[in-house]
């Protein structure tokens, strides 16, 4: 394995066409030897309140405050992404980017709700075996960029893929704006 892609940005390019994909963000939040597990940041499920799932981190649900598809692998499960406030000394161990941590759900949230500004609640995530990502990013699937830490909360998740690609460099900011069916161009 070359170097890790953890804390990275996965943007989806416009060869990707599996609809699990399809103009996706994915946050890479583990990467190893052994595999990949990222989050897709921009896949709201609107008639998913975190309320009815998870009340406890309700009131600190980033808008839109609903469940977010994390990906296709085992969509049963929660996985929780979360910010912790600037006051907090040490950033988490566990650190994603910057401030920004996956949650240990088996801690009580009694000790780490009060730490945190904002969360991010997701059902599954996006699942990688050893040496997969690292073939997908080789064949152009993935663009690789650096994340703001806005990216990960944002208020506007259907405009996320757009808005990172629109900031990139170069010729990648150009595929901002291509057609959702390039055959209607």
């Amino acid at each position: 394995m070359a170097e890790s892609l953890a804390g990275k940005l996965l943007v989806a390019s416009l060869s990707l066409t599996d609809p699990n994909f399809f103009r996706t963000v994915v946050l890479v939040c583990m990467h190893d030897g052994e595999g990949a597990l990222g989050l897709v940041l921009n896949r709201p499920l609107e008639n998913e309140p975190v309320e009815d799932h998870m009340p406890g981190f309700a009131p600190l649900a980033a808008h839109p405050g609903v469940v977010f598809h994390g990906g296709p692998v085992q969509t049963g499960s929660a996985l929780v992404l979360g910010r912790h406030h600037d006051w907090v000394i040490t950033p988490p161990t566990n650190a994603v980017v910057r401030r920004t941590a996956l949650l240990d759900l088996a801690q009580p949230f009694e000790e780490v709700g009060p730490t945190l500004a904002e969360v991010r609640v997701f059902a599954g995530y996006a699942g990688w075996t050893a040496g997969q990502l690292e073939s997908e990013v080789e064949q152009e699937a993935w663009f690789v960029v650096d994340p703001l830490e806005t990216d990960l909360f944002t208020s506007e998740p259907d405009e996320l893929w757009r808005s990172v690609l629109r900031r990139q460099p170069g010729k990648l900011a150009m595929f901002a704006f291509a057609p959702a069916d390039p055959s209607v161009n």
